[in-house]
């Protein structure tokens, strides 16, 4: 499937914050921040770390991430790999290919397309972690927190269809929660 054109337009990775301090990888499927700046809801996040917003719908985002993991040596500082729905069983296999690199994998409604049909959020986030319970393990053995930390909940304050969009004030908070950032 071809990128839309306005998603596909702009910068393929928008990087804030000190690169040399603790990372943060948004693997972000919708393509916001396209005018090569966060989503203002991230912002704070990148007074603390390197936030390396990577928009999907571009040419070389995948890449970068790939090489953002695959460069990290162990004293390097920790990285944090965020993921939404779409993107999700791409990120376990990235992660999965760069064993330990990342510190945690934050996902976001992995299971949005299930929520569609059975309009569940959490069921169907329980049921994809089992489903890709194999690969989860692995990454847990080798270091790596796999979590879902935000689903949608199909009420008045989501105001869009799964998954939760990433700069939402929802995913925002349960990632600083999961960061340790309050």
């Amino acid at each position: 499937m071809a990128a839309e054109p306005l998603r596909s337009e702009g910068p393929s990775v928008v990087i804030a914050g000190d690169p040399a301090g603790a990372k943060v990888i948004v693997l972000d499927p919708a393509g916001a921040a396209k005018h090569d700046e966060l989503p203002a809801s991230w912002r704070p996040l990148a007074e603390r770390r390197a936030i390396f917003w990577c928009r999907l719908p571009t040419g070389g985002a995948r890449t970068e991430a790939d090489d953002l993991l695959g460069d990290a040596g162990p004293a390097d500082p920790e990285i944090t790999v965020v993921a939404s729905g779409p993107f999700a069983s791409e990120a376990l296999q990235l992660a999965e290919r760069h064993p330990g690199a990342a510190a945690q994998l934050l996902l976001v409604d992995p299971a949005s397309d299930a929520f569609l049909t059975t309009g569940d959020a959490m069921a169907a986030n329980e049921a994809w972690l089992a489903e890709h319970e194999d690969a989860v393990a692995s990454l847990r053995e080798a270091g790596t927190v796999v979590r879902v930390v935000a689903s949608s909940s199909a009420g008045p304050d989501d105001r869009v269809p799964p998954p939760l969009p990433l700069g939402h004030p929802e995913v925002v908070a349960a990632v600083r929660m999961a960061l340790g950032d309050r």
